[in-house]
C-alpha cells in the first residue's frame, strides 16, 4: 500500500528568547532565522520548509509575544504571532524553564482555545535536573491539556528527529503547497536584511539593536574579471536619533566596518558566492511608532 503524503502547516510560537528560531533552524536544518541571546530578536513570521518524499512541513516562526507592547512595532509583531492560529494544522509552543506565564496570558489562552494538536516543546533541558523537567511540565499540564510534550534541547538538536517525526504524524493528508526543493516563501535579499540586523544584534547594546531596521536597497548578480559569481548589495540601516548613529558608525568608521566584515562572511556562507557589501546608515525619526515606516519596513497589513 503505498504511503499517503502528508502536508500543512505548522507555526511556533512561545514568549521571547525561548529559543523558537534556533528550533525552526533545527527542524528545517538551514538557517532559517537570526539568533541572538537578546530578546525580541526575531520581528518577522518566517517560514520554512521542510520535504521528504511523502511529507512537506511549512514551518513558521514568529516573534516572540510581547505581552506589554512598548510601540506600534511590537503589536505588529504580536498580530504575526496571532495569525498563525488562523492557518495552522500543528501548533508548537515553545517554552523553558525561565519562562514566566499566568493563565490569563493572551497567548496561553489562545493555545487553551486551540482545535489543532498543540505539542508542548520545554527546551534547552539539557541542563536541568529531571525533577525540575517534571515539575515544570506539570505546572504546563494544569494550564492546558496538550496533545504531546516533548523535551528537548535545540541547540543541542536532542530530540528535535523525534519532535520531527511527531509532527509528520499529525498533519492531514495532501500535496505539497511548495516546489520541494525550495526551503522558503522569502526571498535571498530578506535573509540578507536578516544576516545583517543579526549582527546589529550581536554586536551592540542597549537601544541600538531594538532602533535598528536593515533594508536592502539593491541586490546585483555580477561577475568578477576572473568569471567568478559575485552579488553586489547595498544595505541601509535606519535608526531613530542621530546619537544612534553615531554609535553604529563608532570612531574612525570602526564599528561600521567591523559590522560590515562580520555580515559579508555569513552572507557568502548562505549565497554560497562571493559578495560586496556596501552599508549606509539613515536616520527616520521615531519610525517604530510611525505607522507609514512600519508599512514601507514590512511590519503593517
Amino acid at each position: 500500500m503505498e504511503t499517503p503524503h502528508r502536508s500543512g502547516f505548522v507555526n511556533i510560537v512561545g514568549h521571547p528568547n525561548v529559543g523558537k528560531s534556533t528550533l525552526l533552524n533545527a527542524l528545517v536544518g538551514e538557517r532559517m532565522s537570526i539568533i541572538s541571546n537578546k530578546p525580541q530578536t526575531t520581528r518577522h513570521r518566517i517560514i520554512g520548509l521542510l520535504s521528504g518524499d511523502d511529507f512537506q512541513i511549512v514551518f513558521s516562526d514568529t516573534p516572540g509575544f510581547v505581552r506589554r507592547p512598548s510601540y506600534k512595532m511590537h503589536r505588529s509583531m504580536n498580530q504575526f504571532v496571532n495569525s498563525t492560529f488562523e492557518d495552522a494544522d500543528v501548533m508548537v509552543f515553545v517554552t523553558e524553564r525561565d519562562d514566566a506565564f499566568t493563565p490569563d496570558d493572551e497567548l496561553i489562552t489562545q493555545l487553551q482555545k486551540s482545535e489543532v494538536p498543540v505539542l508542548l516543546v520545554l527546551n534547552k533541558m539539557d541542563a536541568a535536573p529531571v525533577s525540575e523537567i517534571d515539575l515544570l511540565e506539570r505546572r504546563w499540564r494544569e494550564v492546558f491539556t496538550p496533545a504531546e510534550v516533548h523535551r528537548i534541547s535545540a541547540l543541542k538538536k536532542q530530540g528535535t528527529d523525534t519532535l520531527r517525526q511527531s509532527i509528520v504524524e499529525k498533519l492531514p493528508e495532501g500535496p505539497a503547497w511548495y516546489p520541494k526543493d525550495q526551503i522558503s516563501d522569502r526571498p535571498e535579499r530578506f535573509f540578507v536584511s536578516e544576516i545583517i540586523r543579526e549582527k546589529i544584534f550581536m554586536q551592540y547594546r542597549d537601544e541600538i539593536p531594538y532602533a535598528s531596521e536593515v533594508v536592502i536597497e539593491s541586490f546585483q548578480d555580477v561577475k568578477t574579471k576572473e568569471g567568478l559569481d559575485l552579488a553586489r548589495i547595498s544595505a541601509t540601516i535606519y535608526v531613530e536619533r542621530e546619537s544612534q548613529k553615531a554609535i553604529l558608525i563608532g570612531h574612525q568608521g570602526a564599528s561600521l566596518k567591523k559590522l560590515g566584515s562580520a555580515a559579508r562572511v555569513d552572507i557568502e556562507r548562505f549565497l554560497e558566492r562571493k559578495v560586496f557589501l556596501e552599508t549606509h546608515i539613515k536616520i527616520r525619526d521615531n519610525w517604530r511608532d510611525d505607522d507609514r515606516q512600519l508599512k514601507y519596513f514590512g511590519y503593517g497589513s
